[in-house]
């Protein structure tokens, strides 16, 4: 079963399925703010990749899940056994873009796809700006192989930002550290040395770029690529800062949720 592999936990009886994706090093519960918001008007479906929460480990296989693809895959197969339809999916980080790939694997599954703070691709080219140098990826990584639990606690602060809040790099940061050391290795490559720019055009399904204010991880000028390669797509810039508006801001984030998805009603009325 799906649902036992990928830990899944569906809320609520809404006429819209809202499918919530975690980002790097993270699991469902930190969408759960966010969830919690919306679970009295939508059907809320949370869940862990395989490898990270309360997914089934000994189902992970680094060769498998050695590119987005892979993780694509199982979202479209969690879906298909949801029976889900006209869904809405949510991804946080790196699951922009794996929702990217699984819109298009199964365009009438997914009508919307909400990206909070997507990046295609994190390197820099001489026509594009992903936010870091080959170098700084090369680093980043040596850093991850050689201490997993040292890169989680310098890395996870400075990823959630709103350093006045300190609560909150201490949450993401029990989070890096409780992902198996491998996994973690194995998704950061995934993560940080893919390229989906391509992808981006043939995602047809009504989109919306939801970006944040000083994120280290998704600049804002990232976010407006995003926006600009989508055919469908609405930009909103929140007030929040950092890259997890889900647990810094989920009210403003439940918010842009509630606006899009109202206007798209409107819209079919």
């Amino acid at each position: 079963m799906l649902k036992q592999r990928h830990n899944v936990n569906i809320q609520g009886a809404g006429d819209r399925t809202l499918v919530f994706a975690h980002g790097y090093g993270c699991d469902q519960n930190m969408w759960r703010p966010v969830a919690d918001g919306l679970v009295n008007d939508y059907r809320t479906v949370l869940f862990d990749y395989v490898g990270f929460g309360g997914s089934d480990l000994s189902a992970y296989d680094s060769e498998h899940y050695a590119n987005l693809d892979a993780y694509a895959q199982d979202v479209v197969n969690l879906g298909r056994e949801l029976s889900l339809t006209n869904a809405v999916f949510v991804g946080h980080s790196v699951s922009s873009m794996i929702g990217a790939l699984a819109c298009t694997a199964a365009p009438d599954m997914f009508s919307d796809i909400i990206m909070v703070g997507p990046s295609p691709y994190y390197l820099s080219d001489d026509t594009y700006s992903g936010g870091f140098t080959h170098v700084q990826i090369d680093e980043m990584l040596e850093f991850l192989d050689a201490n997993h639990f040292g890169w989680s606690e310098a890395m996870a602060p400075q990823i959630m930002g709103n350093s006045d809040r300190p609560e909150l790099g201490q949450q993401l940061t029990k989070s890096f550290c409780a992902t198996d050391p491998q996994v973690a290795q194995d998704f950061a490559r995934v993560t940080f040395l893919s390229d989906t720019r391509d992808i981006l055009p043939n995602v047809q399904t009504r989109s919306l770029v939801l970006q944040c204010r000083d994120d280290i991880i998704a600049p804002e000028s990232v976010g407006k690529y995003v926006h600009d390669k989508l055919p469908n797509s609405v930009f909103r810039l929140l007030d929040a800062t950092g890259h997890c508006p889900n647990l810094s801001a989920p009210d403003e984030v439940i918010a842009a949720i509630r606006d899009f998805l109202l206007d798209d009603l409107a819209h079919d009325e």
